[in-house]
């Protein structure tokens, strides 16, 4: 009864149960919606602040590529073409030309263009948005021009270049010639010139020099960022040629300028050089009043010197000078003619192009042209003559006259440079030198009140 009793009452409560339950899910779901859309909106506004967010750092970045731009200097570099005046240059290399004028307005009371070389390194420096910064120059081996922009203008400076210098010793031996000789042993052919330089006075490396010469220096090396760039100077050197060996240390003449020195004191520069060539080149014509003359067919006087040179070879002032005459002159062909003290004047003949100007100064070694075939001539060659007071002279008869000696009051100063030099050329000498001459530290000092 109890059981039966019961059942009426689980019966009528199942609706409102069902009720409550639809009302209860159906709020849950309201509050789920609404946590939902609130979720979302935080989504939605984090994503709209990730989006300024990222157009801010994009426009950051931006300015931070501009501001790099305008700070980044790019380099162009190139050779200075032959036949172009500097500012001609800058202009054909996107360089306004009134900016261009203004580059060398502004730089002549340092440095004058106008004196530009061919060849030489030109690097023109700008930054990444194409806005002209730096212009270098090359003057030489060891100077660089700077102009830089300074306000509405430009300044200019020069700065030596920033080598490691480092002094070596080298030593060889000649089979052939000095340069290959040089080449031989690893090091570069101005390595040759430079020898030939100093011992020049003594000895005429066209004809003088004999299979089995040895030769030693002291050099100093410039290296830049770990590669070579060229020699410094030769601090002594040392030649055996033919069973005499001539030697040379680097001092200073009484003006105070570098200049080579035998061991006993004497300078190694006399008034002229042996020869207008360096190297690689015969005689093969001498001085004569009497010689036969292959063109015109009769006897008439060659009062020079011919030296048997390819067309192109460089040909050397013998002496400081002036020139007097640089232009064609008949049979002569283009011709140089230099003015030199104590009334000498040396003439070169038949050359193919001209390196100097009437009324140049030239400096003794330098090379004033270069050796040819034009006039009345068979075939290259060079015609060297020389005059003094206007009379011809034998040039390989010529005695040819010394320099000044080491100044008295330096004297002790170059005994102890002459002695540690000569000292690191012994320790350099690989080749037997017996019969030898050699102009040692025992050498005949200068007598009391030599030298100036």
């Amino acid at each position: 009864m109890l059981s039966g009793a019961s059942s009426p009452k689980n019966h009528q409560s199942g609706p409102a149960a069902k009720s409550r339950v639809s009302r209860g899910l159906i709020l849950t779901c309201l509050l789920v919606a609404v946590a939902g859309g609130s979720v979302l909106g935080t989504v939605a506004r984090r994503r709209a602040a990730a989006h300024q967010l990222l157009a801010y750092e994009m426009t950051l970045a931006a300015h931070d590529v501009q501001r790099l731009e305008a700070n980044r200097t790019v380099y162009s570099e190139q050779k200075l073409p032959s036949r172009t005046t500097f500012s001609q240059f800058l202009s054909e290399v996107g360089i306004g030309a009134s900016t261009a004028e203004e580059i060398v307005r502004d730089t002549r009371p340092v440095y004058d263009l106008g004196r530009v070389r061919a060849g030489n390194d030109v690097k023109i420096g700008r930054s990444g948005q194409g806005d002209l910064r730096t212009v270098t120059y090359q003057i030489d081996s060891d100077h660089i021009l700077w102009i830089m922009r300074a306000g509405d203008g430009f300044s200019a400076e020069i700065h030596d270049v920033p080598y490691a210098v480092t002094s070596v010793g080298v030593s060889g031996q000649v089979q052939d010639s000095l340069i290959q000789a040089v080449e031989d042993i690893g090091e570069h052919d101005m390595l040759a010139l430079g020898l030939a330089d100093i011992f020049g006075w003594d000895l005429d490396f066209n004809t003088d020099t004999r299979r089995g010469d040895t030769f030693q220096a002291v050099v100093e090396k410039k290296m830049l960022y770990g590669e070579f760039q060229g020699y410094g100077k030769i601090l002594a050197a040392e030649y055996h040629n033919g069973g005499h060996t001539y030697q040379a240390v680097l001092f200073r003449d009484p003006q105070g300028r570098p200049a080579y020195y035998a061991p006993s004191g004497k300078s190694m520069k006399k008034a002229f050089l042996r020869s207008p060539l360096r190297f690689s080149a015969r005689i093969t014509s001498g001085f004569s009043y009497n010689r036969f003359h292959p063109i015109l067919k009769r006897s008439r006087p060659h009062l020079g010197i011919d030296y048997g040179a390819p067309v192109g070879s460089a040909v050397q002032a013998v002496a400081d000078g002036t020139v007097v005459f640089a232009g064609r002159n008949g049979g002569s062909g283009i011709e140089v003619r230099l003015r030199h003290a104590m009334g000498y004047e040396t003439y070169y003949l038949h050359l193919s192009r001209l390196l100097v100007h009437r009324g140049d100064r030239v400096q003794q070694g330098q090379v004033i042209a270069r050796s040819g075939a034009t006039g009345l001539a068979t075939g290259p060659h060079l015609d060297f003559r020389i005059s003094q007071h206007g009379r011809f002279r034998n040039f390989l008869a010529l005695n040819l006259p010394p320099a000044e000696s080491v100044s008295r009051v330096d004297w002790d100063e170059f005994v102890d440079r002459r002695t540690r030099m000569l000292g690191e050329l012994a320790t350099l000498q690989p080749f037997p030198t017996v019969g030898d001459q050699r102009a040692s530290i025992a050498s005949p000092e200068p007598a009391p009140g030599k030298g100036k």
